[in-house]
């Protein structure tokens, strides 16, 4: 009589609190928010049968597994992390094939091991000229003058110098923000004296905006909504530094700036005029739009196949932004652009067997009201109080506007899930 084949051997028992505690970890360093960071891995757990609670901040996390009277809490300290869309995607892969049972939490282990090893799927040249890129589109949206257009793509490589070469080393990590808010408001403002233009802040911010916390700004907010409290206190109040340091940097540069702008004036002399006052073509700001989602999959570091995903969620946010705030307010035109680009990610998620962060993430980059928070800075070092404050309210109603359309979109969209 033949033998009933054999079961297979049950995982080791500590083999999936290790799995949690990498997997955690790895979602940390790839920039994942606390309400989506704790869920997935809560959900995960309750896959592998672990009894398991989680608290995650910008700088640590803490994993509690077992039962609460025999609970052994793990304490990991960890750097804030910047957004990686192709681990995000990989480790939902990952979270995909322990939830069906087809991977092993030892084999999961293994994976997100070889995740966090892998290189960028772009080197620095690419990298490069997505900063140049995404600096250039910032400008055609803000409607500058070709040669401030021109101006904002060399800023952007400065800014990317900066972030490649003080970046690399711990040491001069912390001086990436005003180092560059120096470099690029000096130039720019020099350049724009010369010239006697008036695009001068319009050049420094585009020169930025991959350094502007806009979204972290929005994430903050968005965590303190979902009751993250912790989270979201810690993350506002790393944007709020970062801005600081930004306006620092440029309350230097602008010193810097204004005295060489006198130097250059006879060499902006010989210029023909129809370099200095030729008017930006009509269609710049469309071709902007299919730019800065492309220079966002590189900088934000998502797979190449997520480009197009990422090109429709960008674009879809930034015009339904731009229609409905154009009839109802920039508050609701932004509470729009979120809602949608939040509930569609999700679906798309849903559809595609993905992370909705893949396109979500893009998809509020080029909403998040960065410019505004920097010119509220730069307004009260320049000891406008007035305007700084009001800048400062507009930040919020917008950053608000923001937060709400995200969780508004979410839950859209897990309405529309029991439906179906």
């Amino acid at each position: 009589m033949d033998r009933p084949p054999a079961a297979a051997p049950a995982p080791p028992p500590e083999e999936a609190p290790r799995f949690l505690l990498e997997l955690a970890h790895a979602l940390h360093a790839a920039g994942t928010p606390a309400h989506r960071l704790e869920g997935a891995l809560a959900a995960v757990a309750r896959q592998l049968g672990v009894e398991a609670s989680f608290f995650s901040t910008p700088t640590s996390l803490m994993v509690g597994i077992g039962s609460l009277e025999a609970q052994r809490v793990h304490l990991l300290r960890v750097e804030p992390g910047e957004p990686n869309l192709a681990l995000v995607a990989g480790l939902g892969v990952v979270m995909q094939g322990v939830a069906d049972g087809t991977v092993s939490p030892a084999e999961a282990r293994h994976r997100v091991r070889a995740l966090q090893a892998a290189r960028s799927p772009y080197g620095l040249g690419l990298e490069l000229l997505a900063f140049v890129l995404a600096s250039a589109a910032v400008a055609c949206f803000l409607g500058v003058r070709p040669v401030d257009v021109a101006i904002a793509a060399g800023l952007g490589l400065i800014t990317g110098l900066v972030a490649w070469r003080a970046g690399a080393y711990e040491s001069t990590r912390p001086m990436v923000t005003p180092l560059a808010a120096f470099l690029v408001s000096a130039v720019a403002l020099a350049l724009d004296g010369a010239l006697h233009g008036t695009a001068g802040y319009a050049t420094t911010v585009a020169g930025l905006v991959v350094l502007l916390p806009g979204l972290a700004f929005t994430v903050g907010l968005t965590e303190l909504s979902t009751r993250h409290l912790s989270s979201g206190t810690a993350r506002l109040s790393g944007a709020l530094v970062t801005f600081l340091g930004l306006g620092f940097g440029v309350a230097l540069g602008a010193r810097l700036g204004s005295t060489v702008a006198q130097w250059l004036v006879p060499l902006a002399s010989t210029l023909p005029p129809s370099i200095t006052a030729a008017p930006l073509p009509g269609w710049s700001p469309a071709v902007a739009l299919l730019v800065a989602p492309l220079a966002f999959t590189v900088l934000l570091k998502g797979a190449p196949r997520d480009a197009f995903a990422i090109l429709c969620a960008c674009a879809g946010a930034y015009l339904t932004a731009q229609v409905v705030g154009d009839a109802l307010g920039e508050e609701l035109g932004a509470f729009a652009g979120a809602a949608l680009v939040s509930a569609g990610s999700t679906v798309a998620a849903r559809w595609r067997r993905s992370v909705a962060m893949v396109t979500q993430v893009p998809g509020l980059l080029i909403l998040v009201p960065g410019s505004i928070g920097f010119r509220s800075v730069t307004s009260l070092l320049g000891q406008q109080v007035e305007a700084g404050i009001a800048t400062a309210f507009q930040l919020a109603l917008v950053g608000i506007s923001l937060a709400a359309g995200v969780v508004a979109g979410n839950a859209l969209a897990q309405v529309g899930r029991r439906r179906v």
